[in-house]
């Protein structure tokens, strides 16, 4: 069986997805938040983060073709901004702790 094929796989793919793309659009009221709503959006941030990064490892330590290749592309896609898979999680993991600060403030 493909990585692709797994139904697990597929179900944590567009769960992974969905909640990404909920936060994004919960994320545009990001400044009416309050301090509280903040502190929430932000871990709900770090557990989609961390949630991505495994499932990416999953694809790394794949021997599945396809799995390989998603692997390929998106460093390919990554390094046009000049970044490579671990430069954008290490990014993405500063952009909270600066979130968290200024909440702290």
């Amino acid at each position: 069986m493909g990585f692709f094929d797994s139904e697990i796989v597929q179900q944590e793919a567009k769960q992974l997805f969905e909640d990404y793309q909920s936060l994004m659009r919960l994320g545009s009221d990001y400044g009416k938040f309050d301090r509280e709503g903040k502190k929430i959006f932000i871990e709900r941030m770090e557990e989609v983060m961390d949630r991505y990064r495994v499932f990416m490892k999953r694809f790394e330590l794949s021997e599945d073709f396809a799995a390989k290749m998603t692997v390929e592309q998106l460093k390919t896609q990554l390094g046009q901004f000049g970044i490579t898979p671990q430069q954008m999680f290490d990014q993405m993991h500063m952009t909270l702790e600066r979130m968290k600060a200024e909440v702290d403030r």
